[in-house]
């Protein structure tokens, strides 16, 4: 257990919260690239309590600007895109991309009040179909060259989704690796030939096992964590008999994504990036080793489940997840459909708006949530200090230092467990066109 006063410093995200200033010295997701696709591509966005307005203007030119005019603080959100920027439509003042003021249009002819005018404006790059702020001081970090930032176009494919609570027990689920065989446990197996686009309804590599057996016959995990230079990795072995063990690999990239295994074939990076103290949204990479990634079924997959324009869930706390008792009794171990999405979003949002901490007891397979609350706490001192070093803080010329990271999930010999993770991932990289030609250049 810990305090209240602890609990609140790993989880606030205000502008004076200590959380909150670590958080703003990353990029952050604040959109897809799918939400600026219409025929008005402005989009208003709240991030870490704060209230932005997102454009991309006549030219292709993305900004992000604060959302309230600095006239007298009308919502830039409805602005008008005309002329070179985004113009408000209170008195028509117009703002570029860069947060100049270009015309002050009830102004006398002679004002130069323009010139003196500037709105707030904020770095933002376009990355695997996800576009990224940085709203800190300062230059921002380079962008560490993992798979799901290198990886063709055509083999990537972006979605979000909201949770409405705070940002740190959403990214806490990704930690746990032993939650999966209960949360997750379904009774029966499905056709892995049939899994194309679900997560945990696969086989795992090297093996014709339903990874929903693996996790449903076999739920005394033992947990590794190392420290590693983005993070942790975690590292969990399910001993299937003497000759075989399931190995699972995923990684926390500092400081609020995971890069776990969807399938043999493809990997998923996912953020999760607080709108505020009590909701955050899930920003999710999926990266393919092998052909390109089929984006209308993953598309469609997944609006079964959320709805636009916000992307919220159909099941959520206002129907009760969709949970059915009949289903719970032969189907599901939490009676809440075949979406995991749905379970990790009951889980996690009925620990309240910001879990209270001060009630929880920790156990041995909580072991990685404990290492990243003290890498988290360190980070926040630090930068409240002004001193240290904090992870992924890196320069271009740092960034190619960085690749992957390995997350797979596959059966290997008990033998070789040790280093399956990297004899695995080598061979799906070999298998791949994208990734070998990576191997060449490394």
């Amino acid at each position: 257990m810990i305090s209240a006063e602890q609990n609140d410093f790993m989880t606030r995200v205000g502008t004076q919260a200590p959380a909150g200033q670590l958080l703003r010295r990353y990029w952050q997701p604040v959109a897809l690239v799918d939400e600026l696709a219409g025929e008005r591509p402005v989009r208003a966005v709240r991030l870490m309590g704060q209230d932005f307005v997102l454009f991309r203007d006549e030219q292709g030119q993305l900004g992000m600007l604060d959302r309230d005019c600095p006239h007298r603080g009308a919502d830039l959100a409805y602005g008008r895109l005309e002329n070179g920027g985004l113009r408000c439509p209170f008195h028509g003042w117009l703002f570029d991309a860069k947060g100049q003021c270009l015309e002050t249009p009830a102004e006398p002819v002679t004002s130069k009040l323009c010139s003196r005018i500037r709105q707030s404006a904020y770095s933002v790059v376009e990355r695997s179909g996800i576009i990224f702020a940085y709203i800190g001081s300062g230059e921002p970090p380079a962008f560490p060259e993992f798979d799901c930032f290198v990886a063709p176009g055509t083999h990537t494919f972006a979605f979000k989704g909201l949770f409405e609570c705070n940002w740190l027990q959403a990214l806490e689920v990704g930690i746990d690796p032993a939650h999966a065989s209960y949360l997750h446990r379904f009774f029966e197996d499905e056709d892995t030939s049939e899994s194309y686009g679900k997560q945990f309804r696969g086989a795992s590599a090297d093996s014709k096992m339903p990874i929903t057996k693996v996790l449903r016959e076999y739920d005394r995990p033992t947990i590794e964590v190392q420290p590693v230079d983005f993070g942790l990795r975690l590292t969990t072995l399910r001993e299937l008999d003497a000759a075989q063990t399931h190995v699972r690999v995923t990684n926390v990239v500092f400081p609020q994504a995971f890069v776990i295994p969807m399938s043999a074939e493809m990997t998923i990076s996912q953020w999760h990036v607080p709108v505020d103290d009590e909701n955050c949204y899930w920003y999710a990479i999926f990266t393919s080793f092998t052909g390109p990634v089929d984006k209308q079924q993953m598309r469609d997959q997944r609006l079964e489940l959320y709805e636009l324009p916000d992307y919220t869930s159909r099941k959520n706390k206002r129907n009760n997840y969709g949970y059915s008792v009949a289903e719970q009794h032969s189907q599901t171990y939490t009676g809440m459909g075949m979406d995991i999405n749905v379970h990790d979003q009951w889980a996690i949002e009925s620990q309240g708006p910001i879990q209270d901490r001060t009630r929880e007891h920790l156990g041995t397979t909580d072991k990685g949530i404990v290492a990243f609350r003290r890498m988290l706490v360190k980070a926040i001192e630090s930068t409240q200090a002004g001193t240290g070093e904090i992870p992924l803080q890196i320069t271009a010329e740092q960034a190619s230092a960085f690749s992957g990271p390995p997350s797979i999930d596959g059966i290997s010999a008990t033998s070789d467990a040790g280093s399956y993770c990297e004899d695995a991932d080598l061979k799906r990289r070999q298998g791949s066109d994208w990734a070998s030609a990576r191997l060449q250049t490394n």
